[in-house]
């Protein structure tokens, strides 16, 4: 391996390619498949009720309906302030459907939004979670529904500062539900009944989460969104199309969670862990022009004994996927695999120290573009013999490319021949192809994790670095095709290359000079890996300016490693001569 840098581009080549597959061609004939099914579909069977006369959580008492939820007049509302939440509780329906994220912006413009994640009931765009009981052999009205209105101790909610709603159905069954949270995005619902009545019932609590419309998603295969939970200690993850082309996803579970992902926020239903769920599913309904999801759980039934009372106590995360608030509510409600709310990917073993590390380094730099510079840094020290010895080969090499050109025209006619003489020459040299491949082996997962790292992490969102870079999750804004801003314009993407990756493009290129051309390379095919740097300019513009920075930073520190290795190894020889002579 002359040239083991090809390698590595190869591999990031293919990347690249089938991302342009996803994004251009397969993603667009998804969506209009998707389009006709949906145009065939003029109904929707109701499902089935877990037993006779349940009422499920799907099964509603509702008035005028706007998709699959009811709209009716409002009841009032429990106002939520915490310092990561803004938003209400409503009372009718009981319903968490307003919530808005203090702490971020939907843009770096000046004048953006908060991030929404919950709205109400009626929008184009409902989103809430609720929570109520299911009951067997009762008549429906027995028990709250989408249309109940609840009383409330409090119009707060904040942390300290508990809210409790009550219903009372007329009929001896009095229901409360306690709700809680904290300062960051957990919330704690305590529900309970109270049986006046002279008969013993079956009954169990639920929880749900409902999603109206088709959100957008990046419709990468590197990252999740969409419906998602853990099992019996299983990660279970269904897109939206994966719903539309196999169906509702059903299963039973003790404990566990199950949310709806996107890709810096979620929501997510936590049932106490020790709880038998006698289902839990991923739900799709198609109305229509009208699509809603919906995530939802019911435990097993309970004995609601006359005179007596049950309680059931669960937890709800809305808010940002933060790596450490998630780690730290995993360990407290010893919650499974919750940390997988955040797609780390296949490379889980190698991503998660990555992000630890550049946190770490972040925390004491404040820059998280300085942290990646550190980090880059680390990895080469560590990585350091295995380059050392590659790119001492390949200075071995170049200086044999004389004596290989001369084999090559020796033997042009007989191959075998020539392939003899030249691991005959490659052992007198002291060269080994294969020396520079176990690095770039070893970097490959690296590039991936850290691109893993730049794209899912909020904690990169919105993170400057320095000058006109002010968000390492984005692409490079400042680009040459606009006099660096001069020009109010703003051009396609394929032809908005940016200043990192065109020193990126710069320093592969140099990267190449300094490397032996491969003995098995023809002009034509030398002519064509001359373009590469050009090539990867293009195809790494619209990438993260995070991850530019740390191939343009990574290939910098290689050209000075291999350049001082060599100049090494030329003394050597030249001191190896001067001996001689």
């Amino acid at each position: 391996m002359g040239d083991n840098k090809n390698f590595v581009l190869f591999a990031v080549l293919s990347l690249a390619i089938l991302l342009g597959y996803q994004y251009f061609y397969a993603g667009p004939k998804m969506e209009a498949a998707r389009q006709e099914v949906e145009e065939a579909r003029t109904s929707q069977a109701v499902e089935e009720a877990l037993a006779p006369r349940e009422v499920a959580p799907e099964d509603e008492t509702t008035a005028e309906v706007v998709g699959n939820e009811p709209v009716l007049a409002d009841a009032g509302s429990v106002r939520i302030e915490t310092p990561e939440l803004s938003g209400s509780l409503a009372l009718r329906g009981a319903r968490f459907d307003d919530l808005l994220l203090n702490k971020h912006k939907v843009s770096m413009a000046k004048d953006a939004q908060n991030v929404r994640l919950l709205s109400p009931v009626g929008a184009p765009d409902a989103y809430f979670v609720r929570y109520g009981w299911s009951v067997s052999g009762q008549n429906p009205d027995a028990v709250p529904n989408a249309s109940s209105v609840w009383s409330a101790d409090s119009d707060m909610l904040a942390p300290g500062k508990p809210v409790t709603l009550t219903w009372d159905n007329g009929d001896g069954l009095r229901f409360l539900m306690k709700v809680e949270v904290d300062k960051e995005f957990m919330f704690s619902v305590t529900q309970s009944v109270i049986n006046s009545t002279d008969a013993t019932m079956q009954i169990a609590p639920y929880g749900l989460i409902s999603r109206r419309g088709e959100p957008d998603t990046a419709g990468l295969y590197i990252l999740h969104e969409g419906p998602i939970g853990v099992f019996n200690g299983t990660l279970e993850e269904q897109s939206y199309s994966d719903l539309e082309d196999d169906g509702n996803y059903e299963v039973s579970s003790t404990g566990g969670w199950m949310g709806i992902t996107d890709k810096y926020w979620m929501t997510t239903l936590i049932p106490s862990q020790d709880a038998a769920l006698s289902r839990a599913r991923f739900v799709r309904r198609a109305t229509g022009g009208d699509v809603s999801y919906r995530v939802d759980y019911v435990e097993n039934w309970h004995t609601l004994p006359a005179g007596g009372a049950l309680e059931s106590t669960s937890h709800f995360y809305a808010g940002a996927k933060i790596v450490g608030t998630i780690d730290r509510y995993q360990e407290k409600y010893e919650i499974a695999l919750f940390d997988r709310t955040i797609d780390w990917g296949w490379f889980y073993w190698l991503t998660r120290p990555i992000f630890k590390g550049l946190h770490l380094l972040f925390e004491y730099t404040g820059n998280y573009g300085v942290a990646i510079l550190l980090m880059t840094v680390i990895l080469k020290l560590a990585l350091f013999p295995l380059a050392n010895k590659s790119y001492v080969s390949m200075s071995h090499m170049k200086k044999a490319q004389p004596k290989i050109k001369k084999l090559q025209e020796r033997y042009k006619e007989d191959r075998q021949k020539l392939q003899q003489e030249m691991m005959a020459l490659y052992k007198k040299e002291k060269i080994n192809p294969m020396a520079g491949c176990l690095p770039i082996l070893v970097q490959i997962p690296i590039f991936f994790a850290l691109y893993k790292v730049l794209y899912v992490t909020i904690e990169m969102r919105h993170q400057p670095f320095i000058g006109w870079i002010q968000d390492l999750s984005a692409p490079d804004p400042l680009t040459p095709i606009t006099l660096f801003g001069a020009l109010d314009w703003n051009p396609p993407a394929f032809i908005a290359i940016g200043v990192l990756p065109i020193l990126m493009g710069l320093s592969m290129w140099l990267q190449q000079k300094l490397n032996p051309q491969s003995a098995a390379m023809d002009p034509t095919q030398q002519k064509i890996m001359g373009f590469l740097p050009l090539i990867f300019t293009f195809i790494m513009a619209p990438f993260s300016a995070g991850l530019v920075l740390y191939w343009t930073w990574n290939n910098t520190l290689s050209i000075g490693q291999q350049w001082l290795i060599m100049r090494r190894e030329d003394a050597r020889t030249a001191a190896k001569e001067k001996t001689k002579a």
